[in-house]
C-alpha cells in the first residue's frame, strides 16, 4: 500500500466538544502541554506525521483543560504533581487502544484508536499515584482501589475520607458490605465472556470515573465516550441511574476538596 492510498487517520474525525475555548484557535505543541500542566515528559511515535502530531496536541490540550474544569482542580492534579508522562502513537500494546504503564507512570494513547480513552487511563494513573498517600500499607506498585478492597487501613485525612466514600459507593451498596449492582454487573460480564477483566478493581473504578466525567455538562469525545450507548454499556459494565448519580456526587465532592487543598498549598509556596 502506498502512502497516498492509506486510509486517513481517525484523528481527523470531528470529536464533539462543547466546553469553553482554551486556545482561541491557536495551535499548541506537546512541549506546551508539558510546560503548562507540568507533565514529566511527552513522547510521540515515529509513525505520527507532523500534521497528525499537531491535531493530536490540540485534542490533548483541549481534553486536559476540559478535565481540569470538570474536576475543578489545578494543573498539578492533572499531571499528578509532575510524576505522569504522556505518550501518543508510541509504546502501544496489542489489542489496546490506550493503556497506563505503571512501571514508567506513562499514559499512552494509540494513534488511530485512542480517542475517548483519556479519562479512563487518567484514572488508572491517579489510582496508582494516590495509593501510597491513601493507604498505610501501600507500596509504589500498588493501585489504591485494589488495596482498599482488601480492607487495608486508610491514612487518616479529611481528603482521604472523601476518596474512601468514592470507593465505598463504587464497590458496595450504600450502608452495606454487599457488592454494588455495578460491581455485580461487571463480574457477570466477565462470567459471560469467560474472562477476568471488567471486575478487576482498577478497571471498575476507572469506568466509574469515565461515567462521572461523561455526565458533566462539558462534553468532549476525545476525553471520554461510550459510557451510555456502546456495546460495553449494553453489557452493564458502567454504573446505571441512581447508582451512577450517587457515585458521581462523591467523585465531585472528592475532587473539589482536593483541588481546593492543592491550590491553597500553591498559594503558600
Amino acid at each position: 500500500m502506498t502512502a497516498n492510498s492509506q486510509r486517513p487517520s481517525r484523528l481527523f474525525t470531528k470529536f464533539y466538544r462543547n466546553g469553553p475555548s482554551h486556545r482561541d484557535g491557536a495551535d499548541v505543541t506537546f512541549n506546551d502541554i508539558v510546560k503548562i500542566f507540568g507533565f514529566r515528559t511527552a513522547s510521540v511515535g515515529h509513525w505520527v506525521s507532523a500534521q497528525e502530531q499537531q491535531v493530536a496536541a490540540n485534542l490533548f490540550f483541549d481534553a486536559l483543560c476540559d478535565l481540569m474544569a470538570i474536576l475543578d482542580v489545578p494543573e498539578q492534579v492533572i499531571s499528578l504533581r509532575g510524576t505522569l508522562s504522556i505518550a501518543f502513537g508510541v509504546g502501544g500494546q496489542k489489542h489496546s487502544s490506550a493503556h497506563y504503564n505503571s512501571a514508567t507512570r506513562t499514559l499512552a494513547l494509540a494513534k488511530n484508536a485512542g480517542a475517548g480513552s483519556l479519562a479512563h487511563e487518567y484514572f488508572h494513573a491517579f489510582d496508582h499515584f494516590i495509593a501510597t498517600r491513601f493507604l498505610k500499607a501501600a507500596r509504589p506498585q500498588d493501585f489504591a482501589s485494589a488495596l482498599w478492597l482488601q480492607k487495608h487501613e486508610v491514612v487518616e485525612h479529611p481528603i482521604n475520607s472523601r476518596l474512601e466514600d468514592c470507593y465505598q459507593h463504587i464497590f458496595l451498596k450504600p450502608h452495606s458490605s454487599k457488592p454494588s449492582d455495578f460491581f455485580n454487573n461487571s463480574a457477570q460480564a466477565d462470567k459471560a465472556l469467560g474472562s477476568f477483566y471488567y471486575a478487576m478493581p482498577q478497571e471498575v473504578v476507572a469506568r466509574a470515573f469515565e461515567a462521572y466525567v461523561q455526565d458533566h455538562h462539558y462534553k468532549n469525545e476525545f476525553l471520554v465516550k461510550g459510557t451510555k450507548q456502546s456495546i460495553e454499556a449494553r453489557l452493564g459494565i458502567y454504573p446505571q441511574e441512581h447508582e451512577r448519580a450517587r457515585i458521581g456526587q462523591f467523585f465531585a465532592s472528592y475532587f473539589r476538596l482536593l483541588g481546593t487543598a492543592v491550590e491553597k498549598s500553591q498559594d503558600r509556596s
